[in-house]
């Protein structure tokens, strides 16, 4: 596995707030991110649908980067096609799901919240999570997939007025809910989670996944430094036409390659 990267791909910019984490645990291991924007959302595709549109976009990954590993930055192409994946192809890879398991050891109360996309909300895989790690608790999901339109078109920094008009029903089911753990069952959400934590208050905690997904990539493609110079980490979209992702790419030490 020594020099070749490790792809990690989202429909969007969502899932660039793993990479740090990831990074922090593989120093010697050179990334490359894919914006899958050309099917932006995921969120509410049809699974069969979702399911080619992804091996699709993991075969020309493959055939350009010859990668170590994959991360499936997106918690939607997880639950969907993950399993799919697998079966197609021989390298590791690594979903994102939301964080049940730690939220259910979390709650007090018992009641948990999952902000998540229609698709995520609606599949098997959630209900299965729910039922295996927080039978114990009462759970209430939301789908607000309309917040992840709103964060990819702002870059991660969407107008308070923008974000206020989305979060303040979604929060507020949850808080209706009485809810004391919420689980950010969508990368994209990761954006807005000091909004969201200053909305809920000290009183629920904001969960997500970032760091036992980063322990998990970490044990699959191991920490033994390279031979030789590692290459840089590199950034490509399936779409042209979004402006400002040279910038937003350059935060996460990512250098734009252009289109995949």
């Amino acid at each position: 596995m020594r020099n070749r990267p490790v792809a990690v791909f989202d429909s969007g910019i969502g899932g660039l707030t793993y990479l740090p984490s990831a990074m922090a645990l593989l120093p010697d291991t050179p990334f490359v991110y894919v914006a899958d924007h050309a099917n932006f959302p995921y969120g509410a595709t049809d699974p069969d649908l979702l399911r080619d549109r992804v091996a699709s976009l993991v075969r020309r990954i493959i055939d350009r980067e010859s990668p170590c590993a994959v991360l499936v930055a997106c918690n939607t192409a997880s639950v969907v096609a993950l399993a799919d994946l697998r079966s197609r192809f021989s390298i590791p890879f690594v979903g994102v799901v939301p964080a049940v398991k730690p939220a259910a050891s979390l709650s007090r109360n018992r009641r948990i919240g999952v902000l998540a996309t229609t698709r995520t909300v609606e599949e098997r895989y959630l209900a299965d999570l729910v039922a295996q790690f927080a039978g114990h608790c009462s759970v209430t999901t939301v789908a607000a997939g309309e917040l992840v339109t709103l964060v990819e078109n702002h870059l991660g920094e969407p107008p308070a007025d923008a974000a206020e008009a989305v979060l303040a029903p979604a929060v507020q089911r949850l808080r209706d809910a009485a809810v004391d753990t919420v689980v950010l069952g969508c990368t994209h959400f990761i954006y807005l989670l000091d909004e969201l934590r200053e909305r809920f208050g000290p009183s629920v905690e904001v969960v997500d996944s970032r760091e036992g997904v980063a322990r998990r990539l970490a044990a699959v493609v191991g920490s033994a430094a390279p031979g030789g110079v590692v290459k840089a980490h590199r950034f490509y979209s399936t779409a042209a036409g979004t402006r400002g992702l040279s910038r937003l790419a350059a935060r996460f030490a990512l250098a734009d390659e252009g289109i995949l």
